[in-house]
């Protein structure tokens, strides 16, 4: 038994009943006949059906989002965006898709023509994260779909709720019933059950978002099944702020990017290194910033940040900053555990921050800003880089030749300069080290789950 809880007041919200090994089968059988039928399905159909159920999810909007910030505790307008923003990547494929997928024609030695096309693969696993409920599942599942593939989608049980919700949205906009798919697994029996779905001869492909140690299990499983995979997995950005920035700014924009969705994001602003003429500045605009920011109830327009989506979450971040202000940091604000209901954090912020910290070694998963200093933008980098993770990163200059320059040296899969890091239909998502493998968004993502055939003649 799956059981949901509302985060922000541990009250529970629903239960929902787990599937067997028999109804997981029955419904693989049923989704490999949808998805081969689907790939017969021109790509005008496709786009018309990914538009249909874009439009339904800006017409609904409002009631996804409740959904979402009551299940794991995101503000209700930054639910509202996520929402907004899966439909966006529904109408980017759908509008991009054909142009992608068209074949390749070449010519080779002696008149010989070469020709590459792109073909479905069939089903793909998707297990999904909680974080965001909607986003990461509908930037994988549109391109797979628009590819012409069915989805099988393993959600977070903590938001099975969006998961089910989902789910209707496809069948709602006119898609065949089992071409996607949702299965209802605990915890308990998450292992076993993933292990029997890669290996199902239904199931080509696996895609993970979540933590480095899901994605290192599943990789294992789809190697061992020599089924091919897409990993997105944790983070520790850099954010580098040169000691020609604008720091004004660079605050306004370190301070959003950290605390948006509560820290709770594979590509938040996780370390700040700073150079030593400008860190106090820094610290101080910054601390300003946390001390600002409204936590609260997440149903409230006031409110900045909500609760953590769980309890275990929190009391491991907890322990994280507890770890490392015990062996030095300083702690400008936050860093107490919440009295009453409700599974919150307050906005913390730590400096002085040194190798061999847990606020500097591991991923921070929540509302704790973390201040590394650096001497010169030689040690910058090598700070940066001197972590297991490689996502997004991002560089504060008002120089742009020097900011390229930095981020050329960065180990990550993207930069981005005075900006805090995105995920964006247009551009490849994905990282590189323990961040994982492959790309998600842009033509690469739609090209992840295709065979990418080959004929002459």
């Amino acid at each position: 038994m799956i059981i949901t809880v509302n985060p922000a007041t541990e009250e529970s919200i629903a239960e929902y009943q787990t599937m067997t090994s028999g109804e997981i089968e029955e419904i693989l059988q049923a989704s490999r006949r949808d998805a081969l039928s689907w790939k017969k399905v021109s790509l005008e159909d496709r786009s018309g059906l990914m538009r249909a159920l874009a439009e339904l999810m800006r017409q609904q909007k409002e009631r996804h989002a409740a959904l979402i910030t009551l299940e794991m505790g995101k503000p209700l307008a930054q639910a509202i965006a996520e929402v907004v923003k899966s439909a966006w990547v529904c109408d980017y494929y759908a509008d991009h898709a054909e142009e992608f997928l068209m074949q390749e024609e070449s010519l080779l030695d002696g008149g010989v023509r070469g020709l590459v096309t792109f073909e479905p693969i069939g089903l793909v696993l998707g297990i999904m994260p909680w974080n965001f409920p909607f986003w990461q599942v509908f930037r994988f599942a549109a391109p797979a779909i628009m590819a012409g593939n069915g989805i099988i989608v393993k959600h977070a049980p903590s938001v099975t709720g969006s998961a089910i919700a989902i789910e209707e949205l496809f069948r709602e906009a006119g898609f065949p019933e089992h071409l996607y798919r949702t299965v209802h697994i605990d915890l308990e029996d998450v292992d076993r059950l993933t292990g029997f779905m890669i290996d199902h001869p239904a199931i080509q492909g696996v895609s993970v978002t979540g933590s480095t140690a899901a994605g290192r299990a599943v990789a294992a499983k789809a190697g061992r099944a020599i089924k091919r995979s897409v990993l997105e997995l944790g983070g520790s950005d850099p954010y580098i702020v040169l000691d020609d920035a604008d720091i004004p700014q660079a605050v306004a924009i370190c301070a959003a990017a950290r605390l948006l969705n509560c820290g709770q994001s594979c590509i938040s602003a996780k370390r700040f290194i700073v150079q030593s003429s400008v860190i106090k500045e820094f610290e101080r605009l910054l601390l300003q910033r946390m001390e600002a920011s409204v936590m609260g109830d997440p149903f409230d327009a006031t409110v900045d940040l909500g609760p953590m989506a769980r309890r275990d979450l929190r009391d491991q971040l907890h322990a994280q900053v507890a770890g490392s202000v015990a062996q030095g940091a300083r702690l400008l604000c936050g860093g107490k555990m919440h009295d009453g209901k409700g599974f919150f954090y307050p906005p913390t912020l730590l400096t002085g921050v040194q190798k061999g910290m847990a606020a500097y070694d591991e991923e921070t998963f929540g509302p704790v800003a973390v201040i590394i200093e650096a001497l010169d933008d030689d040690d910058a980098i090598r700070i940066a880089n001197d972590t297991p993770y490689g996502l997004g990163s991002a560089v504060f200059s008002k120089n742009i030749d020097r900011a390229i320059l930095l981020a050329d040296q960065l180990e990550v899969g993207n930069c981005f300069f005075n900006s805090s890091v995105k995920s964006d239909p247009r551009l490849p998502f994905g990282g590189v080290k323990e961040s994982g493998y492959g790309r998600e968004l842009s033509r690469y993502g739609i090209c992840e789950f295709v065979n990418i055939k080959s004929f002459s003649r």
